[in-house]
């Protein structure tokens, strides 16, 4: 009954308060209190599974903060992340301390205290994606920071935790602290060699990857406990271990989506079993000077910390302004730090309840402010065209650029497979290439198995199609069969094998349970392929393509790419481009115009096409681009995700278009998207 109410409310809440514009995990712990003792009494904060996921949760939430951060935009800003890491850290540090120290607690739970507030979380981060402002400087600083402050932070929660289990003394805390270093390395330069081996070893075989991943976390809670340390440094410190091993690749994503989907928001219920309504309320009145010191020495010394950095480095105001309000949220290495001080005794409940009272406040608070001033922040300048030579860069492969253009394209339904075919040989004949209908047949133990013949006949068969289309269309083919595993292992390395510029395949309208749990064949090609993806869904014969949408957020490579691929496919029949550009409102009319002058810039140096540019201010780009999509034959879109930094997914503008868009489309994405 216990596990049913929590998968109950994880699957219902969080979309319900994200409609009204609140963060999901508001709606779980509300959902706590409503179950728990306080309310209906459903689930039990003592219970064996409401322990064990509270747990499990609280070690998995460290591992995906830890595995969320980007070494390398670390390694970019290095110094100046390590700067502001220290002071962002420090100056809450000392003010929570005098706060606890003012309020009558004593000094290992006065520095807890200072801790909870000295970390922060990237709560905020999609909103800056969305805006287009990650290359920033004080973006990718304020991003390099939370692996300090997140480490500093855990580091003095396992001190306050050996300290409040024995005796103090000088030589127990030099012995602590050697303990915890030894421990550390064995972790982090363990786990990175024995990760970077077993993948190796494994090549694509991503569900033994996956159980690797989930092993070497849960080992080193087991070894922090070991060395009397809570297991949220050992599961953090896993985390940044295999960082590097798994990358942005397919079993990442498996793994944080794991944990979004089950461990992640049944910790946030489970701590919302342990909200006291009776105390909460008394932090809320009798306790308001403690509740609302806390909330304010984190804004002011956050801000402090900010404004600091930002005058050493000589940023600008709003730069300033969107580190303070990036490095408000306190919600992973807060809430973990603060259930494990409360459960060994060094926080009491009403210091809990605060603790929860500053995560709703600065979550909200965090998140408004970014919207704002990172908004304000100069859209990347520059030019990227010209950096990044990117007028032909899709269209050919590191290393072979002399050689002919190639599409690949993986057939299997023959009732979608005339257009797919037209398409890529419009793209192949306009480039003066070739393309490769490529048909996979399941392998099977005995290569005489007459399951596998018949697929094989059936596969001649839509490769004797193809082949036809496509002289049809004047466009040469090379048809081949292929043998394999798995569908998408066998089209990446079709791929990789024919030297493609591109591949283009089809999209189901709908994908089972299977796919959405393990990742779909599209998915995995996306990771794998070393050339551009185009995913199309078709309704219209290409020839018949003739008002093509691009919708465009941000100025990247990736956009540019994109762009490039609407271009080509114009060209071949003579059809014409619509730029689109959703804008927030809070953009001025000289970033509007600077951003058409980027778009003008780009379409210059392609395929020469009738085009337009559209600019609207909308606060929902999706709406905005169903409309429009009912006017045009075909809409291509960048292939994006996002997430929240805690692991809990936030709505994703291609996807609700994908599913909802009335008129052709096509999913364009680069490698490893």
């Amino acid at each position: 009954m216990a596990f049913t109410t929590l998968l109950m409310v994880s699957l219902t809440l969080p979309p319900l308060f994200e409609r009204v514009r609140l963060p999901g995990l508001v709606g779980l712990l509300l959902a706590g209190v409503l179950l728990g003792p306080s309310g209906l009494g459903l689930l039990d904060p003592a219970g064996e599974i409401e322990k064990l996921f509270a747990d499990i949760g609280k070690v998995y939430l460290m591992f995906v903060a830890a595995l969320e951060i980007d070494l390398r935009e670390f390694s970019r800003n290095r110094d100046r992340a390590m700067t502001f890491g220290g002071l962002t850290f420090a100056i809450p540090l000392i003010g929570g301390i005098l706060l606890g120290r003012w309020t009558g607690f004593g000094w290992v739970s006065a520095v807890l205290i200072g801790s909870l507030m000295a970390s922060h979380t990237l709560l905020a981060y999609p909103i800056v994606m969305r805006l287009g402002v990650t290359r920033d400087e004080s973006v990718t600083v304020t991003v390099g920071a939370t692996i300090f402050t997140d480490i500093a932070a855990l580091l003095v929660l396992a001190v306050c935790v050996s300290l409040q289990g024995g005796d103090f003394s000088p030589w127990s805390l030099t012995l602590q602290l050697v303990g915890l270093g030894a421990y550390a390395a064995a972790v982090l330069f363990g786990l990175d060699w024995a990760g970077r081996l077993y993948f190796r070893r494994t090549g694509s075989e991503q569900g033994n990857q996956f159980l690797f991943v989930l092993l070497a976390v849960f080992l080193a809670a087991v070894g922090a406990q070991m060395v009397n340390v809570d297991k949220v440094v050992g599961a953090f410190l896993a985390g940044l271990a295999v960082n590097g091993v798994v990358g942005d690749g397919p079993v990442k994503e498996k793994v944080e989506f794991f944990g979004s989907v089950l461990f992640i928001p049944f910790f946030f219920v489970c701590m919302g079993l342990l909200l006291d309504v009776p105390v909460f309320l008394e932090a809320l009145t009798d306790r308001l000077g403690l509740t609302v010191g806390i909330v304010l020495t984190l804004i002011l010394t956050k801000f402090l910390a900010a404004a600091i950095a930002g005058l050493w480095f000589r940023y600008s105001r709003i730069q300033i302004l969107t580190m303070w309000s990036l490095s408000l949220p306190q919600v992973a290495a807060t809430l973990a730090a603060a259930l494990v001080g409360l459960q060994v005794g060094l926080i009491t409940a009403p210091v809990f309840n605060a603790v929860i009272v500053l995560m709703l406040v600065t979550s909200l608070l965090g998140s408004t402010t970014t919207s704002r001033f990172a908004s304000q922040l100069p859209l990347p300048a520059g030019p990227l065209v010209a950096e990044d030579s990117l007028a032909d860069d899709w269209l050919t492969t590191e290393g072979t650029p002399q050689k002919p253009f190639v599409v690949v394209v993986p057939l299997s339904n023959p009732a979608t497979q005339r257009y797919l075919i037209e398409m890529a040989s419009f793209i192949a004949r306009h480039e003066k290439g070739y393309i490769v209908p490529l048909a996979i047949a399941p392998a099977h133990a005995h290569m005489d198995d007459p399951k596998l013949l018949m697929a094989l006949n059936h596969h001649q068969k839509l490769l004797d199609a193809a082949q036809a289309i496509s002289e049809a269309v004047g466009t040469e083919a090379r048809p081949q069969i292929r043998i394999d595993d798995d569908l998408a292992d066998g089209i990446s390395r079709t791929a990789r094998e024919h030297h493609a510029q591109l591949v283009v395949m089809g999209r189901s309208q709908t994908e089972g349970l299977r796919a959405r749990l393990l990742g779909s064949i599209i998915d995995n090609v996306f990771w794998a392929s070393h050339c551009p993806v185009a995913v199309t869904r078709l309704k219209k014969a290409p020839i018949d393509l003739k008002r093509i949408l691009i919708p465009v957020k941000i100025m990247t490579p990736q956009t540019i790419h994109t762009i490039r691929f609407g271009q080509v496919f114009a060209a071949t029949h003579e059809a014409s481009i619509t730029l689109l550009h959703v804008s927030d409102r809070t953009h001025s009319a000289d970033d509007l115009q600077h951003f058409k002058d980027q778009l003008h810039a780009v379409m210059a140096e392609g395929d020469p096409v009738e085009y337009g540019i559209k600019c609207i201010r909308h606060d929902d780009p999706a709406t905005v681009i169903l409309t429009a999509a009912r006017h045009v034959d075909l809409v291509i879109l960048r292939s994006m995700r996002r997430r929240t930094a805690a692991g809990l997914a936030v709505s994703d503008v291609t996807h609700r278009v994908m599913d909802d868009i009335p008129c052709s489309v096509v999913l364009f994405g680069e490698p490893h998207s």
